[in-house]
């Protein structure tokens, strides 16, 4: 297991957090939860019809650890999961394994809603790759967003990236370094999208100057130190950012799926950002192993 994964199963069992599962029909989720149980991980609550889960646990050998609480199946069972969430009941929430991601963040939107000050919720996937060049040996990227907001303008972009930084230095534990990406770098060329990213990277630089970031740079720039030598000599994040800020979800969702795919990469997400409780998404296509991992992110978050 790589230095990232294994360090937020270790962050995460320390803390031991609540964690509610509403998917209960869906084996991988129940795997999940006794995995988080038996892993020390957290302290996963089923939510569900309390008789059937329960059944459907002693087919897994009934393990200790796991809680159900009595709740509705399908859609609503993710809206009283969150509720939980709201009231304090637990600490964070994990769905989506069965249902879409508009279904889960609308129930979540309904039960605890945005956080304080911020109008714009969305997701980020973080992405880990194998790369020798680095000191552990891998890299973990975060792609943001990449799976709520369509056509995010300058100031959801500006939005998005802030939520995404606050989200990496929990998550990943290093300082974020944001890159807002774009078909051009610095001015290289022309387009609406591309000054609506450039705009959105100058007004980011001015409400966070705490965090590193620049834009527009096309990929390549942001990512690769000898591209970033030529392209932007004088960026504080050419060739070494972790945050990428895409233009829209198109392009996002595009990426993450490529890189996910064909260059092997891990992705943990959608994670989301900007709610005022933790309550994460997942992936249709989920393993059980993955939602123990997005379980593990959501009690970092709290």
């Amino acid at each position: 297991m790589s230095d990232f994964l294994a360090g937020l199963r270790e962050r995460a069992g320390r803390l031991r957090r609540r964690i509610a599962l509403p998917e209960t029909g869906d084996t991988r989720v129940l795997e999940a939860a006794v995995a988080l149980a038996t892993g020390g991980l957290a302290r996963p609550v089923l939510v569900g019809p309390e008789a059937v889960v329960r059944e459907r646990l002693a087919a897994l050998g009934d393990p200790a650890g796991v809680d159900v609480l009595d709740g509705p199946d399908g859609a609503d069972g993710i809206g009283h999961a969150a509720g939980l969430v709201q009231d304090g009941v637990v600490d964070g929430c994990v769905a989506g394994a069965v249902q879409s991601t508009p279904a889960v963040l609308r129930a979540y939107l309904r039960e605890i809603g945005p956080a304080e000050g911020l109008r714009t919720v969305s997701s980020a996937f973080y992405m880990r790759l194998a790369d020798p060049g680095m000191p552990e040996g891998e890299r973990v990227l975060t792609f943001t967003d990449a799976g709520v907001v369509p056509d995010p303008d300058e100031g959801e972009l500006v939005a998005i990236a802030r939520a995404a930084a606050d989200a990496r230095r929990a998550i990943v534990g290093d300082a974020p370094r944001v890159a807002f990406l774009s078909y051009s770098t610095l001015g290289s060329a022309d387009g609406p999208s591309a000054r609506r990213v450039r705009e959105a990277a100058r007004r980011f630089a001015v409400e966070a100057p705490d965090i590193a970031s620049d834009g527009e740079l096309q990929a390549d720039a942001a990512l690769v130190p000898e591209i970033a030598r030529r392209k932007a000599p004088h960026s504080p994040v050419a060739g070494s950012a972790n945050v990428l800020v895409f233009p829209d979800l198109d392009a996002a969702n595009i990426a993450y799926k490529l890189v996910q795919r064909l260059a092997g990469a891990t992705a943990l997400g959608p994670i989301l950002q900007g709610l005022a409780a933790p309550a994460n998404d997942l992936s249709r296509g989920a393993t059980a192993e993955d939602i123990v991992h997005v379980a593990c992110i959501t009690s970092l978050l709290r």
